[in-house]
């Protein structure tokens, strides 16, 4: 619920990077001796409330007194509006309306709240972040939050190494943010030393470690501006306007009315759900009850986008948790959302410590699937994608996914188990997929979590029961026959299974299974075809062999490629794996 996740090219004219620095007087304010630029990502950091890095620009402008200059900046960076090493979008349009409406609110904020403003460029960051740092009145400090995985570290190395061109003296400070611990204090001599599973790291931090507090919230006039913002304005950088989608090179979203709710972007917008969830609702008392549904606003707490984002911290939450439980009730509920949110902490941690591992093939197994791949794979990835599996509960997900941005998290381990253990399909077409569409998205909660759903951890495999999982989940098919209309007039009997149905069934249903609602791809464990009877094992051939090569990703990067070279074999057998294989029904 918390987790977020389960990671085209733009056509834009901007000025050379040396007419950018020309732009820019030497001094823009006549009294300033230092510039400190806040850097806002996007990725744990577009809020004013329990922002270290506005605490530190606080903190060194009243070190520094009258002779200080603050200037936020947000960049829309082209590299993380174009397409994955897959060829899929990086950002869809329901996140990228989500981004802009967050840093309209940040803006916002800023100026009502602290007497400050952002500066919001679009293009490569070194070229815009550079100029600022060159035509500051004398040194300066670059203020961003610290990242865990390959592309966004890629980047501030681009900018790194543009400062180091500016002709300025620039200290980069690069603080951590979006966890709810930090990893300094988490009981390990060193983050290689933090534990591959969930369950022992909780112990171990609950037990060992305590979260620090909220980093102060700036007060009006705590961050200077410089004393002509219009200095600082070039055409690819503004204090007043902001990119459309348009401009971004991404459509604009089309709302759909069975979507859980509207998400807007920003604080302002995380902070009224938040109120709403605990406060307003006491949604908070039932959560354990309700976290696994899939219809409606409330059944989790939603929170996800936000956090994700930046426009919420997880810090806050848990601290407002710990207030709910001493003023209105503390029950497994109150504890369980604290808990989602430790693994949101654990999966960040899980990043740091493996890596460009988390984007292999193997996991951090290191282990060789021999995935499905050619023609085979292709077809399989495109009815996946596309809803048309023949299972509704995962399409009914991947529907409501491809039309809202959206999926529950119970939705998500059941998808990402039927693509990776079911199908044989290489983890990381999903977790790409993910990455495109998520409003959610993470890179580190999305690539752990498809890890783990692929079983490449080196312990235990859990391959979900599709059908056992729909009918604790979705026992009179609502959401099935939500996401799935054509399924509407199936009988509760079948809604599950409908490959079960007698053709009289199916005729008086209105849907011919083959023809209005496909066949399933894959036979869920324990489930035969027709008849509706258990079947002893697994339903198809023996592994598949192929001719093709594995994704290989070079280190540090992304995954490249899509199915391999050549045709798949017919099987859909599972590939050797090093844990043991259960099938999962339940938490």
């Amino acid at each position: 619920d918390v987790m977020g996740g389960f990671r085209r090219p733009i056509h834009v004219t901007f000025f050379l990077l040396p007419l950018l620095f020309q732009s820019l007087p030497a001094s823009a304010m006549a009294t300033a001796t230092k510039r400190i630029v806040v850097w806002f990502k996007g990725t744990g950091d577009l809020r004013l409330h329990d922002n270290p890095l506005l605490a530190r620009a606080a903190e060194l402008a009243q070190q520094h007194g009258p002779n200080v200059e603050v200037v936020p900046a947000f960049v829309f960076d082209p590299f993380f509006m174009g397409e994955s090493r897959l060829g899929s979008p990086k950002i869809g349009p329901q996140r990228a309306r989500f981004l802009v409406e967050s840093v309209a609110d940040l803006r916002r904020q800023l100026r009502e709240g602290a007497q400050s403003d952002l500066l919001v460029g679009h293009g490569k960051p070194e070229h815009i972040l550079g100029p600022l740092i060159a035509s500051s009145p004398g040194d300066a400090v670059l203020l961003t939050s610290d990242e865990v995985a390959s592309e966004e570290r890629a980047a501030m190395r681009r900018v790194r190494a543009a400062l180091k061109d500016c002709g300025k003296p620039c200290a980069v400070e690069a603080l951590w943010m979006s966890t709810m611990y930090h990893p300094d204090d988490l009981p390990y001599p060193n983050i290689g030393r933090l534990h591959n599973l969930f369950t022992p790291f909780r112990e171990k931090v609950e037990k060992e470690a305590t979260p620090r507090n909220q980093a102060p919230t700036p007060n009006r006039g705590d961050l200077p501006l410089p004393a002509s913002k219009a200095s600082l304005q070039s055409p690819a950088a503004s204090f007043d306007a902001l990119p459309s989608l348009s401009d971004l090179g991404i459509p604009e979203p089309v709302d759909d009315p069975r979507a859980v709710m509207r998400f807007q972007g920003g604080e302002t917008a995380a902070l009224a759900r938040l109120k709403h969830y605990l406060w307003d609702t006491d949604c908070l008392a039932k959560y354990f009850e309700t976290r696994n549904g899939m219809i409606g606003p409330d059944y989790s707490s939603k929170f996800s986008p936000w956090l994700a984002h930046g426009c919420l911290s997880p810090t806050l939450v848990a601290e407002e948790c710990a207030k709910y439980e001493h003023e209105r009730v503390k029950n497994k509920s109150t504890y369980w959302l604290v808990f989602e949110l430790l693994w949101r902490d654990f999966f960040r941690f899980f990043a740091l410590k493996h890596d460009t591992a988390i984007f292999l093939p193997g996991g951090i197994a290191g282990e060789h699937p021999e995935w499905t791949k050619g023609h085979e794979a292709e077809e399989k990835v495109r009815r996946w994608k596309a809803g048309q599996t023949g299972l509704p509960l995962v399409d009914a997900n991947m529907r409501e996914l491809a039309a809202t941005g959206f999926m529950s998290n119970r939705g998500r381990q059941n998808v990402a188990s039927y693509l990776a253990l079911d199908l044989n399909i290489d983890w990381r077409i999903g977790a790409d997929h993910f990455e495109s569409l998520l409003l959610d998205y993470d890179v580190a909660s999305n690539w752990g979590n498809w890890i783990f759903a692929a079983g490449l951890t080196g312990k235990r495999v859990s391959q979900f029961n599709i059908v056992k999982q729909s009918k604790d989940y979705d026992p009179n098919g609502e959401y099935a026959r939500l996401w799935c209309p054509e399924l509407a007039k199936v009988p509760n009997q079948y809604i599950h299974t409908p490959w079960e149905m007698p053709p009289d069934v199916q005729e008086r249903s209105g849907v011919r299974i083959g023809e209005d609602y496909p066949a399933p791809l894959a036979i869920p464990p324990g489930y035969a075809f027709g008849g509706g009877g258990r079947a002893g094992g697994r339903g198809g051939g023996g592994r598949g062999s192929s001719g093709g090569r594995s994704l290989g990703a070079p280190a540090g990067k992304r995954p490249q490629g899509a199915y391999g070279n050549g045709r798949g074999g017919g099987g859909g057998g599972r590939r050797p794996r090093g844990g043991r294989v259960q099938h999962y029904h339940g938490d």
